[in-house]
């Protein structure tokens, strides 16, 4: 075990399969590890390179294994799933993982400090917290429509309507219905103090961290977008350009050419949807901006690449262009450490 030099691990719940070589490609380490006992392995193991897929607890034994001293990178499955050999088991899957670990041309996911991995965990329980209001809201719509009462689309429209609706007693509405609209009424009420909550959270982040406030400089970047891009960018160096980290978050066409003749199709919708989703929405609103004139110009090179993309391309394209467009100044800036300027 003294000559391993690249360990492949196929992480499980309870348990993850080693698969190591040496220097000569030689097997030399086939073990199952349990959970318990991963830490003092790797601690009492040489210097070596250590490969796992980006899945569920990988962040975390990431930077278990690194803190022991070793090389560690991250590769997405469908990235290994080429090197599998044979029928799939944990045994063949570490060694495919071995395998493509040493690839010179093998693309890794970005490592995320315990720092980013709490801030990316507050945006889902956000999210988790929108998608829930937002269930809670068509149900409570879809329960006034069965008795014959019809509330405009909206939260906004819930929110002022329904304590009305509930007070009215000539609306044949019977007593079982009003007391779960009213139960409704207050767990919406509940879930919009509780996303308050995490989105002021959130904002004090993005004013503390230096990176966010200079990423906030940028049109349709707000606090939300900077905060994330905070956590999926892990560290600037782990990306070549902006462009590199523009693919990473799916902001390029995917392609389907054979013989020659190119065939670009929609966004590849890869890596964090998150980010990807405020880009665009921030896109978008610098667009509506430009329309309405709050955003001035001028006659500049970004004004003329906008007009000449909506021209070409359409409004729904412009944005994710524009989108496309921000995350690779988000990317420089972060890289560079410099402040936004706007195009001349």
């Amino acid at each position: 075990m003294k000559n391993v030099t690249t360990i492949g691990i196929d992480l499980a719940k309870n348990s993850m399969q080693l698969h190591g070589i040496d220097s000569a490609g030689k097997v030399c380490l086939r073990k199952t590890l349990l959970r318990s006992k991963a830490p003092l392995f790797f601690a009492n193991l040489p210097s070596c390179l250590v490969g796992m897929e980006a899945c569920a607890t990988s962040a975390y034994w990431a930077r278990l294994i690194e803190s022991c001293g070793h090389t560690v990178h991250r590769i997405h499955p469908r990235f290994v799933k080429p090197y599998l050999m044979a029928d799939k088991n944990d045994a063949n899957d570490a060694a495919a993982v071995c395998e493509a670990v040493q690839r010179p041309h093998m693309r890794f996911v970005p490592h995320k400090t315990q720092e980013q991995s709490d801030i990316q965990a507050m945006h889902r329980v956000r999210k988790g917290l929108v998608q829930a209001r937002t269930a809670a809201i068509n149900q409570v719509r879809g329960l006034l429509a069965e008795n014959g009462i019809v509330i405009k689309q909206g939260a906004c429209h819930v929110r002022s309507h329904l304590p009305s609706i509930i007070e009215d007693h000539e609306n044949g509405l019977s007593g079982i219905m009003r007391r779960l609209l009213t139960e409704l009424y207050e767990h919406l009420v509940a879930l919009d103090v509780r996303i308050d909550r995490q989105s002021k959270v959130l904002q004090t982040i993005s004013k503390e961290q230096e990176v966010c406030r200079r990423l906030m400089e940028i049109p349709g970047v707000g606090f939300l977008t900077a905060t994330i891009l905070l956590t999926v960018g892990g560290r600037p160096s782990d990306f070549k350009n902006g462009r590199e980290f523009a693919a990473f978050l799916g902001l390029v066409p995917r392609q389907h050419s054979t013989g020659g003749k190119p065939r670009m199709l929609g966004i590849t919708k890869r890596g964090n949807s998150c980010a990807r989703t405020l880009l665009i929405h921030g896109a978008r609103a610098v667009l509506r901006s430009l329309k309405l004139g709050r955003i001035p110009l001028g006659q500049g090179k970004e004004a003329q690449w906008v007009s000449g993309m909506m021209e070409r391309r359409g409004y729904n394209k412009t944005s994710v262009g524009l989108a496309n467009k921000m995350a690779r100044i988000a990317w420089s800036m972060m890289a560079n450490e410099t402040q936004y300027r706007q195009a001349a």
